[in-house]
């Protein structure tokens, strides 16, 4: 496909130039967004969204259960509707668990101490109690579990793989933004779950609807995931009417979102931004030479990018810590005249406006 009608295209399929109503309807439009970097995964949401959504906006969705954060695929954080939490697991959550094995296995969590950690941790949640990581793992050394040198977060992350925990209310903090949440009990937080009835199926899908037009193998690294099992999703989706497939191994929306007029051509997004990280070849948004300077690097970060219709021409820097938040962010262009002053300034005044609200 020509590369600037797939950049056009999957802008609109990204809400990027199609802005969804709500951040609640871009989490379910998106299905996951990443979001290790907490305040990029809620921005991510914003960024897509009508109305200019704040900061205590978004995290108003996380305290009353409509979103949760947890490792939903690659062994990676993400945002998700809260409903569609429990089916994603069962697609992914299982090879998660195998790839986290030897891990466990060094850090001394075998299947005794795993149950250990699930009867303690669901006696310390139970009756609708939240904790954070740091009282979780208060917890765990009380019962003779040491949390240190990762112990701790993988005790936990593989509750949350098994769909045991997930983190959902917002954890305040003065002065600055938030960055912590509780984990809580699943069962007891999340009321309703859906269940599609061939769940690799249907994740497949809207991943399509949110991130497409794309390949099966894009899905199986953005899902984490075996090439063969996407490319049985993609076939078991053969005859659902939401997607089609539009050149060979390229499936796209059957019903593209409508781009707005009011579209901007400059876009500030975040760090691990889903419309460069999602597919295994970044340079349809990206220009091959600028791939090392986002990243990942070899600390694994991606950094925040500059994007100019629909390429990334640059970066920017911006300190969450308490105190500088409101601070103005600092743009980085890396590609020459590639995106003016003014554009480059009103994408990143929608991001503070965002950021201190």
């Amino acid at each position: 496909m020509d590369p600037h009608l797939l950049r056009t295209l999957r802008l609109r399929s990204h809400r990027l130039t199609a802005p969804a109503r709500s951040a609640a309807d871009v989490a379910r439009h998106m299905l996951a967004v990443q979001a290790q970097d907490f305040w990029a995964g809620r921005w991510a949401l914003a960024a897509r969204a009508s109305g200019a959504p704040t900061l205590s906006g978004v995290d108003r969705l996380f305290n009353r259960g409509a979103l949760v954060r947890a490792w939903t695929q690659r062994g990676t954080l993400h945002i998700v509707a809260a409903e569609d939490l429990a089916w994603m697991l069962t697609v992914t959550g299982e090879r998660q668990l195998q790839k986290a094995a030897p891990r466990y296995r060094e850090l001394g969590l075998g299947d005794d101490e795993l149950a250990t950690v699930e009867r303690v941790v669901r006696g310390a949640l139970n009756g609708g109690n939240g904790l954070t990581r740091v009282e979780l793992f208060e917890v765990l050394q009380r019962a003779g579990i040491e949390p240190g040198g990762q112990r701790g977060l993988f005790a936990v992350q593989n509750l949350a793989l098994r769909g045991i925990v997930c983190q959902e209310p917002i954890v305040a903090r003065a002065g600055g933004v938030s960055r912590d949440q509780q984990f809580v009990l699943a069962e007891e937080h999340i009321p309703e779950s859906a269940a599609p009835s061939d769940p690799a199926a249907e994740m497949f899908v809207r991943y399509i609807l949110g991130h497409g037009p794309a390949t099966a193998e894009d899905f199986a690294w953005w899902a984490g995931i075996t090439l063969g099992a996407a490319r049985s999703a993609a076939a078991a989706s053969a005859d659902d009417v939401r997607i089609r497939q539009i050149d060979e191994g390229m499936f796209a929306a059957s019903s593209m979102p409508r781009r707005s007029t009011a579209a901007p051509t400059v876009i500030a997004l975040g760090s691990f931004e889903e419309y460069y990280i999602s597919y295994t070849d970044r340079t349809v948004a990206c220009p091959p030479e600028l791939l090392t300077a986002i990243g990942p690097g070899k600390n694994g970060m991606v950094r925040p990018i500059l994007v100019a219709d629909g390429i990334v021409v640059g970066t920017w820097r911006h300190s969450t810590a308490v105190g500088r938040h409101t601070d103005d962010p600092v743009p980085e262009l890396l590609t020459a005249a590639a995106a003016g002053d003014a554009d480059v300034a009103a994408a990143l005044d929608r991001y503070a406006a965002f950021i201190a609200g």
